[in-house]
């Protein structure tokens, strides 16, 4: 059995479980829908057109997901007048489950409620791992060797606060504060980041090497 529907300013020919992308709906995933335009109703040889609709006709959908398509790109230019504009645009559409086709003025059938799980039981939360020395690590950039408290003022007007932000420093971070402070690759030469990565871990020395 199929059906023609309308929906959306768009005609689509429907039969059971079949997936059809649509003008957006408005409604959640999961909402049993109803289409009432229906134009034509038709099984194997017999057909009903609607005039326009099949009266007492129906088809009962299920909204499957919310999408948006693929984006297109909209380019406007006037000759002259040096007026170009480019959008970019994204259609919503829903994806709905073909259920039903009624007819005779019928209901589409109420959907069962699906039966509830049994709770899980709760388990024991988990124990933090407890990291070594932590509370005893000093999160000061003065640890690192070469930096002092002028130093330190300039790493902060970069934002730089932490032993952690220099230990986690990516290419990017490095070339950022080598240009700002005219470093010239000197947090390179001198190992910044490892030296950040060992007082971290707690494996930290003074500057004097001792």
């Amino acid at each position: 059995m199929f059906a023609v529907i309308k929906t959306g300013g768009k005609q689509y020919k429907v039969a059971a479980d079949d997936i059809l992308q649509i003008e957006k709906l408005d409604a959640e995933p999961g909402t049993t829908i109803t289409f009432d335009n229906v134009l034509m109703v038709g099984s194997g040889a017999d057909v009903t057109i609607g005039s326009p609709l099949v009266e007492g006709a129906s088809v009962a959908a299920e909204l499957v997901e919310q999408m948006r398509a693929k984006k297109i790109i909209v380019f406007k230019k006037k000759r002259r007048q040096k007026y170009r504009r480019t959008n970019g645009h994204r259609q919503h559409h829903s994806i709905v489950r073909i259920t039903e086709i009624l007819t005779a003025g019928k209901k589409p059938a109420a959907k069962k409620a699906a039966p509830k799980k049994a709770a899980a039981p709760k388990a024991a939360p988990k124990a933090e791992p407890k990291v070594a020395a932590a509370a005893d690590i000093v999160d000061d950039l003065k640890l690192i060797s070469g930096v002092g408290p002028a130093l330190e003022k300039k790493l902060n007007a970069l934002g730089i606060t932490s032993l952690k932000q220099v230990a986690e420093f990516t290419p990017e971070d490095v070339a950022r504060v080598d240009e700002g402070l005219s470093f010239k690759g000197r947090i390179d030469r001198e190992n910044w980041i490892g030296q950040a990565a060992d007082l971290l871990a707690g494996n930290s020395s003074d500057k004097s090497g001792k």
